[in-house]
């Protein structure tokens, strides 16, 4: 079993994939951006957290050459955290700072976790890398069909950036997977009450994609909903 880092892990979908890793014997490091939150994880979950706000983009840079310094380079990169915009965010109504917001936090940081963890982890030829997207990301079906321009859009760009990086690594055949997901609408703290899907269901994609046996003819570098390829 290897070392996981799992963002979000304090709460919703990261907490279940951080748990359950946990439970299949990885050495899980939670990250998630509120002390308090992660303190109390901490302790209920039994692995460390380490917290980190990424809206701050320089602060996510320095923190994540800080977790490799530490912990040392990781078998598993799973990105679960994520901000939706606000309702009225339609592209000609989003000002700049809530677009600065969610473009940070959902597409920028995840960019900077990928590129300064996803580095180590593909020369060492051993790594998977996982990201929580969305199908409001997905450039068919439901798709950029207006509304919620800034979270739809970053999750496009999320898309996009697990299309391009599979590209550049021979799509697994070096050793390095890396997919998106679509947990669908489920019950946690951005989904709400309501949810038709349970958090567990939400997260069984990811730890299936985090944990799958990969034989060569398998597929990796695609967007993933319930063990089942979308299209983009």
């Amino acid at each position: 079993m290897g070392l996981a880092f799992v963002t979000g892990a304090s709460r919703g979908l990261g907490r279940e994939v951080a748990r359950a890793l946990k439970s299949a014997g990885h050495q899980v490091m939670g990250i998630s951006k509120d002390p308090q939150r992660a303190a109390t994880a901490s302790n209920e979950l039994g692995f460390p957290f380490e917290t980190v706000d990424f809206e701050d983009i320089g602060a996510t840079r320095i923190f994540a050459q800080s977790l490799l310094q530490k912990y040392g380079t990781p078998q598993i990169l799973v990105l679960a955290h994520g901000v939706m915009s606000d309702k009225m965010a339609k592209t000609l109504r989003t000002n700049d700072q809530e677009w600065a917001r969610v473009m940070n936090i959902n597409l920028n940081s995840v960019f900077t976790l990928v590129n300064a963890i996803g580095a180590p982890m593909a020369e060492a030829r051993n790594g998977r890398i996982i990201i929580f997207s969305a199908c409001l990301g997905r450039m068919s079906g439901p798709g950029n069909a207006g509304g919620l321009a800034p979270y739809r859009i970053s999750k496009a760009g999320v898309n996009a950036m697990v299309r391009n990086l599979a590209h550049e690594t021979g799509h697994g055949s070096r050793g390095l997977l890396v997919d998106a997901i679509c947990p669908n609408h489920s019950r946690t703290d951005m989904g709400g009450p309501d949810a038709p899907r349970s958090a567990e269901e939400g997260a069984a994609t990811a730890i299936w994609l985090a944990t799958r046996e990969f034989n060569p003819g398998d597929k990796t570098g695609l967007f993933w909903e319930d063990q089942e390829v979308i299209e983009w």
